[in-house]
């Protein structure tokens, strides 16, 4: 029995998706540059292809002010290059105008043929500070636009920042039935709000499982007020090995020429870096024992040479079955995965995790995706 009433209650199996480092997050040695792994297109879209040999279902793409790819362009990029895996698209709210977003997101579903996911994102811009509230409230308003245009013949929208009437949503129809679905994190209370009442999927940094749980509690219980239920997922690092000696082994060798001064400045960087949830990543290394655990096979050292989710489940691939196993029956429906090399570790989770596991693609689980292409001015419709 799940932790809270979740939207795929009877979901037997999960979303297991993979991380593409866009924003210059891949490294052999945390805190060391490696120029073969630079967030460049040949590297990036390497990663995917690799995600999506080994199994994987999603891959999430990344946005934030980085040398690297800019986020949906390189989802455009990797619709030819794909056929199985979705793409989970980072959307910082309020960088384009909602309803030429909402024509962009469409045009990347119908080059996908509904493999396309979003997660929304509410941070600030680059070189540019707004208050949280703000920041909800533009957000909570490109949401509903984009739910307008994907789901009614018109889009009216009367809000504190955007305006418009009469709007013809025939140029931002998308191909999956009701648009693509919205993973969404954040901790405080103006994002629960969002979230509890208009994401699909709540997303999740690891923490103490009594902590994830009472996460859990905190955004149903505003799902609830709206007659909603949410599915929850878990973005977390990973090093699996044949032993857990080797996998801590690895572990400790990440770090091994890691300058904390410099890992200070490559968390600092982030346009999250200031958030309630980055601080909660940073609480766990606090309160790690001496060798970076924060409680069993849950290593807190990749946070200290990045911003964001900042701790990896290290352990044999028994060990790391078993742990997925136990967020699964909490209720965690989807898991973003990553470590570094990207690649190198895709590949030994598909290789010892991955015959394990029973996954599945939430657009499909959720019947969004349609058997043919869909009668849309960009599919079989009429041309308008």
């Amino acid at each position: 029995m799940s932790i809270v009433p979740i939207t795929s209650e009877d979901l037997k199996s999960s979303e297991v998706a993979w991380f593409s480092a866009l924003c210059s997050d891949d490294y052999q040695f945390l805190g060391v540059p490696d120029g073969s792994l630079r967030s460049n297109w040949v590297h990036c879209s390497n990663i995917v292809k690799t995600a999506e040999a080994q199994g994987f279902r999603n891959v999430l793409c990344p946005s934030s002010y980085q040398v690297g790819q800019d986020t949906l362009s390189f989802v455009a990029g990797c619709a030819p290059i794909t056929k199985s895996i979705n793409l989970l698209a980072a959307v910082r709210c309020g960088e384009m105008q909602p309803i030429m977003l909402g024509r962009t997101l469409s045009t990347l579903d119908h080059m996908l043929e509904g493999r396309l996911t979003v997660n929304i994102i509410s941070s600030d811009f680059p070189g540019q500070t707004e208050p949280s509230p703000y920041r909800y409230q533009r957000s909570r308003e490109v949401v509903e636009i984009l739910k307008q245009a994907w789901t009614q013949d018109e889009i009216n929208f009367e809000g504190d920042i955007y305006n418009f009437k009469g709007l013809s949503t025939d140029p931002v129809k998308p191909y999956q039935n009701g648009g693509p679905l919205l993973y969404f994190g954040g901790y405080s209370p103006d994002a629960l709000e969002l979230c509890g009442k208009h994401c699909d999927i709540y997303l999740m940094w690891p923490e103490k499982i009594d902590e994830l749980k009472n996460r859990m509690k905190a955004v149903h219980a505003v799902a609830e007020r709206y007659k909603r239920t949410l599915d929850y997922g878990l973005r977390v690092h990973m090093i699996v090995r044949e032993t857990e000696q080797e996998a801590r082994e690895y572990a400790d060798y990440i770090v091994s020429k890691l300058d904390d001064e410099y890992g200070k400045i490559i968390r600092d960087r982030a346009l999250d870096s200031t958030s309630l949830g980055v601080a909660h990543q940073a609480k766990n290394r606090e309160l790690a024992d001496k060798y970076g655990y924060v409680e069993e096979n849950l290593w807190t050292g990749v946070g200290r040479a990045r911003s964001g989710c900042g701790a990896a489940i290290v352990g044999s691939a028994d060990q790391v079955c078993s742990k997925l196993e136990s967020y699964k029956k909490m209720g965690i429906r989807a898991f973003i995965l990553s470590g570094y090399p990207h690649i190198d570790e895709a590949e030994y989770f598909g290789k010892l995790v991955m015959p394990n596991m029973d996954t599945c693609s939430l657009p499909h689980a959720y019947g969004r995706v349609p058997n043919v292409t869909p009668k849309t001015p960009l599919g079989t419709g009429e041309r308008v």
